[in-house]
C-alpha cells in the first residue's frame, strides 16, 4: 500500500492558534500549515505546539477549535508553546444553559454481525469466562491462586478461569462501602462472566449477603457464593463451585450475533498530543457506526472532560439527560474542591512529555471518542448502561479505576487508546490502541491496533479495519493483554478507612 508522506506539524482545526509537530523540529526550520510558512525561532520536540501567529500575554489558545487555556507571557510566530508559557483556564462548578446546536444528524455505515456467546437473560458476551471475585482484600489473595489452579484443570472447557483480587471491602462507611458493594455487584453482572464463585471471609463490611442482594435476578443463577471462614477445606470447596459452573458453561457456543449486542467502554491512557488527532477520533468513528447499530457505547473518565463538556452535553437527547450530565460534573469538581485540590490537577508527567499542556486540551481529545453519538442517558458509578447511543459513566480518570468502572456498566469490549502505551488490562477483552505508529511497533506485545496509520493512509480506511479488528476480537480473537494475563480490576475508594 502507499502510503503518503507525514506532514512535519499538523493543525487539527482552521480557527488554532497552534499546530502540532510530527517529528522534532528545529530553530530555524520552515513549515508549511496549509498555504502559509511559518518560521521556527525555537526548537520543537515531537508531539509538542508552537504558535503560527503572534500570541500576546493574557490571550487565549485555541487548539481542536476551541480555547485550551491563556498565555501567561507573549509568544512570537514558531515559538515553543507549553507549560512555560500556557496554564489552565478552567474554573469550579458552572451553570449550564442546554444548548442542542451540537446534535448531529448523521449517517455512518452499520456494522457487521459478530460472533458471540447468547446469555439465557438475552444479552450477549464476547468471552464465556468464569470470574471468582472477593468482598474483601483479606481473601484476595486466595481467591487469585485458586483460579490459577483451575484454570489449569477446565483449560480449554471454557475461555477463561480468573481471579480478580482488590484490597477493599473491610473498613469502609457510608458511601463508600456501597460505591464498593455497587462495582462488585455490576462485575457479577456482567454477560463475559458466565458464572462467577463470589467468596467472602466472614466478618468483613462487606457482607456477602448484602452484596449478593444488589446483583440483579438477570444473573443470580450463574451466581455462587462461599465463605471462607466457615468450617471445612475453602479451597476444595471453591474448586468445586468452579467445576459446576464449568460444566454448565463448557455446552455454550459462539453464534451470530448483531452489533446492536455490543457494549463498549471507551477510555484513554498515557494520552499524548496525537491521541486527539488519530487515536480518539478513530474510536468516534466506530462509536457513531456502533451508536447508529443500535449498540451501547459508554464514556467515562469525568476529570477529562472538564472544558470539553459543552460539545458532549449538547449531543443529549433530553433536558432532563443534559441537566443529569451537568449535575455530575459539578458534582465531580465539587469533589475535587472539597479535598482542597484544584479541578485542573492533570494532565499527567507523561502527558506533558509527550506535548499535552492543560486539562482543556486533554479533555477536548479524550472526548472525540464519543464522536458525535447522541448522549441518552447518565449514570453513577457501579450502575448498568441500558440504553443504545452514549452513556456517561460517573468515575475517575484513572486507567483502573475507569476500565473496571466501564466493565461494571457492562462493557463486553474495553476500547483503550494510548500515546505512551501501558500492558495493563482488565476483565473483559481490552483492545490498546496506539496513537504513533512508533508505540507500536516498539511496544508489539502491549498494542492491538496501531492508529499512527491514520496520518498517512487516512481516516476512513484505517476505520474499516478498526472495525474488523474488533469485531474479530469480540469474536473470540485474544488482546495483548489476553495473552499476557494482564487482567486486573481496581475500586474506586472515595471516603475513611477505619
Amino acid at each position: 500500500m502507499h502510503h503518503a508522506a507525514l506532514p512535519d506539524a499538523i493543525r487539527a482545526h482552521e480557527a488554532d492558534d497552534v499546530a502540532v509537530a510530527m517529528r522534532s523540529l528545529a530553530q530555524g526550520e520552515s513549515i508549511a500549515i496549509g498555504s502559509a510558512e511559518v518560521m521556527l525561532v525555537s526548537d520543537i520536540p515531537a508531539g509538542h505546539k508552537f504558535a503560527l501567529h503572534p500570541l500576546e500575554c493574557g490571550a487565549g489558545v485555541k487548539r481542536y477549535g476551541a480555547v485550551i487555556g491563556r498565555m501567561t507571557a507573549s509568544a512570537s510566530a514558531g515559538e515553543h508553546v507549553h507549560s512555560h508559557n500556557l496554564v489552565t483556564a478552567l474554573v469550579g462548578e458552572v451553570t449550564y444553559t442546554e444548548d442542542r446546536s451540537q446534535m448531529r444528524s448523521t449517517a455512518p455505515a452499520f456494522l457487521p454481525n459478530w460472533q458471540g456467546y447468547r446469555r439465557e437473560d438475552g444479552r450477549w458476551a464476547t468471552r464465556n469466562e468464569i470470574w471468582l471475585l472477593p468482598t474483601v482484600g483479606c481473601v484476595a489473595p486466595l481467591v487469585e491462586d485458586i483460579a490459577r489452579e483451575a484454570r489449569a484443570l477446565h483449560a480449554g472447557r471454557v475461555d477463561d478461569v480468573v481471579g480478580f483480587g482488590h484490597p477493599h471491602g473491610c473498613s469502609q462507611l457510608g458511601d463508600d462501602l456501597a460505591g464498593t458493594r455497587a462495582a462488585l455487584a455490576g462485575l457479577c453482572d456482567n454477560p463475559n462472566a458466565g458464572g462467577v464463585v463470589l467468596i467472602g471471609l466472614g466478618c468483613e463490611s462487606n457482607q456477602l449477603d448484602e452484596l449478593a442482594a444488589l446483583i440483579p435476578a438477570r444473573s443470580r443463577k450463574k451466581l455462587r457464593i462461599m465463605r471462607a471462614q466457615e468450617p471445612g477445606d475453602e479451597r476444595e470447596r471453591a474448586l468445586q463451585l468452579v467445576a459446576e459452573l464449568v460444566e454448565e458453561l463448557a455446552p455454550v457456543t459462539r453464534e451470530e450475533a448483531p452489533a446492536s449486542a455490543l457494549t463498549v467502554g471507551l477510555k484513554c491512557g498515557g494520552s499524548d498530543a496525537l491521541s486527539g488527532l488519530t487515536a480518539n477520533p478513530l474510536l468516534g468513528r466506530f462509536t457513531d457506526q456502533l451508536a447508529a447499530s443500535g449498540g451501547k457505547a459508554v464514556l467515562t473518565e469525568i476529570p477529562e472532560i472538564f472544558g470539553a463538556e459543552r460539545a458532549l452535553f449538547g449531543r443529549a437527547v433530553s433536558r432532563e439527560v443534559f441537566d443529569a450530565a451537568g449535575t455530575l460534573l459539578n458534582r465531580f469538581k465539587r469533589y475535587f474542591l472539597d479535598q482542597g485540590q484544584p479541578v485542573s490537577e492533570n494532565p499527567s508527567p507523561g502527558n506533558i512529555a509527550g506535548g499535552i499542556t492543560t486539562l482543556e486540551e486533554k479533555s477536548l481529545g479524550a472526548v472525540q471518542k464519543g464522536g458525535s453519538a447522541p448522549l441518552v442517558d447518565v449514570i453513577d458509578y457501579g450502575e448498568a448502561a441500558e440504553l443504545p447511543g452514549l452513556t456517561l459513566l460517573e468515575a475517575p480518570g484513572n486507567d483502573a479505576v475507569s476500565s473496571t468502572a466501564l466493565v461494571a456498566a457492562g462493557a463486553t469490549l474495553v476500547l483503550f487508546t494510548t500515546g505512551r502505551g501501558t500492558p495493563l488490562g482488565f476483565p473483559v477483552p481490552t483492545i490498546k490502541v496506539s496513537s504513533n505508529s512508533q508505540l507500536a511497533g516498539s511496544k508489539s506485545g502491549w498494542i492491538d491496533f496501531d492508529a499512527g496509520r491514520v496520518l498517512a493512509e487516512g481516516a476512513e480506511a484505517v476505520s474499516d479495519d478498526f472495525a474488523r479488528k474488533l469485531l474479530a476480537i469480540a469474536s473470540g480473537e485474544r488482546t495483548a493483554a489476553e495473552r499476557s494475563g494482564q487482567r486486573v480490576i481496581s475500586l474506586w475508594k472515595r471516603g475513611v478507612t477505619l
